[in-house]
């Protein structure tokens, strides 16, 4: 019994160990993404509030400007989020996980680095890591931050589809979006308009639409890299807000849905909600 006894204790020590190292390799890859987003000089300053300029925008995009802000003068270099939800793991059916995540994004100069735990059994977490900067994208995956179990890393495709996110998930920090900033504008009709995201030899474009309220109802792209069958695709794209409260005097959607659009039909893969957000200026 007591062989026995010492037989779990040293295979809870070496589970104990392996956890730490984990945790300690995926903490250290973090803070140095995160020190690249925050310590980047903005090229430009967003103006403080939306009713400068708008003139010139589409209309949809001009009503939804005035209404974001309640009063207040906003402006912001780093946008810090956290979520919580879930995230289906099959490509064509429903195998939903909890998921947490810690986001940072940068918006002078566009990066984020999206850093989730993903439950897939009780005592198994995976560590997942989308990321944006300097003309890069990168999607990775690893059991208890150690062993990898997918990954993308590089420009070209994998960067394009990474920068459109940074675009979709502009509701959240809409200051972005204000003229003179990031995003041009071009009319598509009376309650939708396409951004266009320039960075680099990177230029990424979706459709905004707008609900009767003026908030952004909806996000799509035609064309976002999709993995399916170990090979990356492009695939319609799609992302759904609701839920619109005030934070940090800025209106923003506290919940969203993302999908692809395949033949069958939308295939949710992400679901969830903003636990808390703050805006900070570069230090």
């Amino acid at each position: 019994m007591k062989t026995a006894a010492w037989v779990v204790f040293g295979i809870a020590v070496a589970a104990l160990g392996l956890w730490l190292a984990g945790l300690a390799r995926w903490r250290h890859f973090s803070e140095q993404w995160k020190a690249k987003l925050e310590k980047r000089v903005p090229r430009q300053r967003f103006p403080a509030r939306a009713e400068a300029g708008t003139e010139a925008l589409p209309l949809p995009v001009q009503r939804y400007l005035r209404r974001i802000y309640n009063g207040a003068a906003v402006q912001a270099d780093v946008v810090r989020i956290r979520q919580e939800g879930l995230f289906n793991l099959s490509e064509s059916g429903e195998r939903w996980v909890r998921f947490s995540a810690e986001q940072v994004t940068a918006l002078g100069e566009p990066g984020f680095d999206w850093d989730a735990r993903v439950r897939m059994a009780p005592g198994v977490t995976v560590f997942v890591r989308d990321a944006y900067a300097d003309g890069e994208g990168l999607t990775e995956a690893r059991l208890f931050g150690l062993w990898r179990v997918a990954g993308l890393r590089g420009g070209g495709t994998i960067a394009e589809g990474q920068l459109l996110r940074f675009l979709a998930e502009a509701p959240w920090y809409p200051m972005a979006l204000l003229p003179g900033g990031l995003v041009e504008w071009s009319e598509a009709d009376y309650r939708s308009a396409r951004a266009t995201l320039r960075h680099g030899a990177l230029r990424v474009s979706m459709v905004f639409t707008f609900a009767e309220d003026d908030s952004v109802m909806a996000v799509r792209a035609e064309a976002r890299g999709r993995m399916s069958g170990g090979r990356l695709e492009p695939a319609p794209w799609q992302g759904r807000f609701w839920n619109y409260a005030y934070r940090n005097g800025v209106r923003i959607p506290l919940e969203g849905e993302v999908s692809w659009i395949l033949p069958s039909g939308p295939q949710p893969y992400w679901r969830g909600r903003i636990v808390e957000i703050r805006y900070e200026r570069a230090r």
